[in-house]
C-alpha cells in the first residue's frame, strides 16, 4: 500500500508561497541530502492542477536542471482535477471525478511513497478526507510576512511528531503523522 508524503519549505510564520523568494539562503548538504532522499524513497508523484500546470511547463524546458528533470520526467505522476482534460506530460494520469475515491484506489495499488513537493491546498484536502499519510516540513529560520500559509482557514487537524533534526542553519526538519488518538 503506497503512503502519501507531502512536503514544504515552509517559513515560521506558515508561508509556503515562493520559496524560491526566501529559501535557498539556508540550503546546505544537510537539506540538500533530506531532500534527495525523499526524491530517492518516490514510487510515484501526487499534484494538484496548478502544480502540475507550473511543473510540466518548467521540467519539461532545457532550463530545468537535467538530473532531476529526468527523475520527475519518469516518475509516475497523478493529477487531482476535474478541470484539466488531457495530461501532455509523460506519465501523467489524471484522477478527476470522486477524486478521494481515486486516491484511496491510488494507495491500494502503489506500492511505496507517494510523494508530494508543494500544492497547500491539495495537502489541505487531503488532511480533511484522511488521506495525508505524512507532512514533512523544512522550517526555515525566517518570518516572510505575507503569501500562502500551508494552514488557512482549515478545520482543526491533530498531528503527531515523528521526528525531528536541527540542520546547522537553523532550519528544523520536522515529519508529522495524522494523530488519531487527538
Amino acid at each position: 500500500m503506497g503512503n502519501i508524503i507531502s512536503s514544504f519549505f515552509i517559513s515560521l510564520d506558515g508561508v509556503v508561497e515562493s520559496p524560491d523568494q526566501w529559501h535557498f539562503p539556508y540550503w546546505n548538504d544537510e537539506m540538500g541530502a533530506a531532500v534527495e532522499g525523499g526524491m530517492q524513497s518516490a514510487a510515484a508523484m501526487l499534484m494538484g492542477r496548478k502544480l502540475y500546470d507550473e511543473w510540466s511547463s518548467y521540467w519539461t524546458t532545457t532550463d530545468a536542471d537535467p538530473d532531476i528533470a529526468r527523475t520527475f520526467n519518469e516518475l509516475p505522476k497523478y493529477v487531482l482535477s476535474n478541470t484539466l482534460e488531457k495530461a501532455e506530460w509523460a506519465n501523467t494520469t489524471i484522477i478527476s471525478g470522486d477524486v478521494a475515491a481515486g486516491v484511496r484506489e491510488l494507495k491500494e495499488r502503489i506500492d511505496g511513497d507517494i510523494n508530494m513537493s508543494g500544492s497547500a491546498t491539495t495537502v489541505r484536502w487531503l488532511l480533511a478526507n484522511g488521506l495525508l499519510d505524512r507532512l514533512n516540513l523544512l522550517v526555515h529560520p525566517i518570518a516572510v510576512g505575507h503569501g500562502q500559509r500551508l494552514f488557512e482557514d482549515t478545520p482543526t487537524h491533530p498531528l503527531k511528531l515523528v521526528t525531528s533534526e536541527t540542520f546547522q542553519t537553523g532550519v528544523l526538519n520536522l515529519s508529522y503523522v495524522p494523530d488519531t488518538a487527538g
